[in-house]
């Protein structure tokens, strides 16, 4: 239950937050030198901005509702709460933030018994906030955003993000990659999957897919992607999307022919 909780004031201040940590971001990009940066596995970095920003958004979250836990990127022992967690990505896109590339992301959402019920995605070079709560609709800086109107994948434009260290599905993907090269308006690669999500949210992309990702990758975009009118799946079409590794994010009207696709190469 939420109703004690006011989700609106809550998705509110979460915004202006993620506005805060986005411009601290913004002025410490030039800063950064190649000794500055870690490797957290193949490809899987991780700077002290990074890091700082998770403290920053961290330490402001749990003000807003002291009784949620964390599942966050950057802080794997940070306690959990069974009922309410922020789920949160304090920079999604480091590997274009450490090469000056500016796309980037802040992704937070608020889950409650693992159902996500607000999600806020902050791209500080465009100062664009996509947000919205458990029965909103989707917004971009106070507008109301939906997913597009086109109805194949012809007549599409998709979004993925190429694996960087678990090829078990590379052959599958690389299908779908081609078939989607042939038969679509193309795919884009921006970086960000957070961003992935709310491009197809306000209609820029009809549709989105990528394998090996995390809840914090996930949470916020594809709950924005649902609330704007799309559909948002696993590769079996099932719901364990967040924290099962794999993601489908379509406007509603593509959604029934791309599973099909999906669903012939990763069967």
């Amino acid at each position: 239950m939420t109703k004690n909780i006011d989700l609106q004031q809550l998705t509110t201040q979460v915004c202006e937050l993620a506005r805060t940590v986005g411009t601290y971001l913004k002025e410490e990009i030039n800063k950064l030198n190649s000794t500055e940066i870690e490797s957290k596995g193949l490809h899987n970095f991780v700077t002290y901005i990074d890091k700082a920003s998770e403290k920053r958004l961290m330490a402001e979250l749990k003000k807003i509702l002291p009784e949620a836990g964390f599942i966050a990127e950057e802080s794997p022992g940070a306690k959990t709460s069974d009922r309410y967690n922020w789920v949160i990505d304090p920079l999604d896109g480091t590997t274009n933030y450490i090469h000056g590339l500016p796309v980037y992301s802040i992704s937070i959402a608020l889950t409650e018994k693992e159902k996500v019920i607000s999600g806020v995605v902050y791209e500080p070079n465009l100062d664009e906030c996509f947000y919205a709560w458990k029965g909103s609709k989707a917004f971009l800086n106070k507008k109301v955003i939906e997913v597009s109107k086109s109805t194949t994948i012809n007549d599409s434009l998709f979004a993925t993000g190429f694996p960087y260290h678990d090829y078990r599905k590379i052959e599958q993907y690389l299908d779908v990659f081609r078939f989607l090269m042939k038969n679509s308006h193309g795919l884009r690669r921006i970086g960000s999957a957070a961003i992935d999500l709310v491009y197809v949210a306000c209609g820029r992309f009809e549709g989105f897919y990528e394998y090996g990702l995390s809840p914090w990758d996930v949470a916020a975009g594809s709950f924005i992607v649902k609330q704007a009118g799309g559909k948002a799946s696993d590769f079996s079409g099932g719901e364990n999307y967040i924290f099962g590794k794999e993601i489908v994010a379509t406007n509603d009207k593509v959604y029934n022919e791309f599973m099909q696709l999906i669903k012939k190469y990763f069967a």
